[in-house]
C-alpha cells in the first residue's frame, strides 16, 4: 500500500504544473484571451513593480546585516536560552527562531548550517525545517511590500504576523517534539 502511494505522489508531483498550465490556458481559450499579450502586459507591470521596491529591500537587508553583525543576534540568543532550556526547547533552534521573521536567506544559512552539523534526520534538523516552511519573513514582507505601495501605517499587521510567526515556531517545537 505504501508502495502505492509512494508511486501515486511521484505522479502527481511529475504531471501537476503542466496539468495547471493546461488548466490555465485552456481556460483562456474558452474565454477568448490573448494568453501572450496578457502574459507579457504582467511581466512589464512585474518589473515595475521590482524596480519600485528595490529601495526597500536594500534597506531592509542592510538592517538584517547590521543586526547580525552587531552581535544583537547572537546577544538575543544568549538572553534567551536561559529561559527556554528548561522548558526542552533546544538552544540550537533559537537562532532560526529570531532570525526568520527578518530574513529568509539569513534563515535558510541559518538552516544549512545547523542541517550540516546537526543532520537532516536529527531533532534540531527537523525543528529547524518545519520551522523555515511554518513561519515568514514578517519584516521583510512588510517592509518591502508596504514600502512599494506606499503604506506607511501597518495598523494590526504586524502584531498579526508576530503571532502567527510566533505560532509557527511554538507548533513547529511541539510537533517535531512530538513525532521525532
Amino acid at each position: 500500500m505504501s508502495e502505492f502511494l509512494s508511486n501515486a505522489a511521484n505522479a502527481a508531483s511529475t504531471w501537476a504544473i503542466p496539468i495547471i498550465f493546461l488548466i490555465i490556458v485552456g481556460a483562456a481559450a474558452i474565454k477568448k484571451v490573448k494568453v501572450y499579450e496578457v502574459f507579457v502586459e504582467g511581466a512589464k507591470e512585474g518589473f515595475n513593480v521590482g524596480v519600485k521596491i528595490i529601495p526597500y529591500l536594500v534597506a531592509i537587508l542592510a538592517a538584517i546585516a547590521v543586526f547580525r553583525g552587531s552581535g544583537a543576534l547572537d546577544w538575543s540568543i544568549s538572553i534567551l536560552r536561559p529561559l527556554l532550556e528548561p522548558m526542552g526547547v533546544p538552544p540550537e533552534v533559537l537562532p532560526m527562531a529570531l532570525m526568520r521573521p527578518l530574513s529568509g536567506s539569513g534563515a535558510l544559512g541559518v538552516m544549512t548550517e545547523g542541517l550540516e552539523t546537526y543532520g537532516p534526520d536529527s531533532l534540531i534538523g527537523n525543528m529547524l525545517s518545519t520551522m523555515m516552511g511554518s513561519t515568514e519573513t514578517t519584516f521583510y514582507v512588510l517592509a518591502v511590500y508596504f514600502g512599494s505601495v506606499g503604506i506607511r501605517r501597518a495598523r494590526h499587521a504586524l502584531p498579526a504576523c508576530l503571532i502567527g510567526d510566533f505560532a509557527g515556531i511554538v507548533s513547529a517545537i511541539f510537533i517535531c517534539k512530538l513525532v521525532f
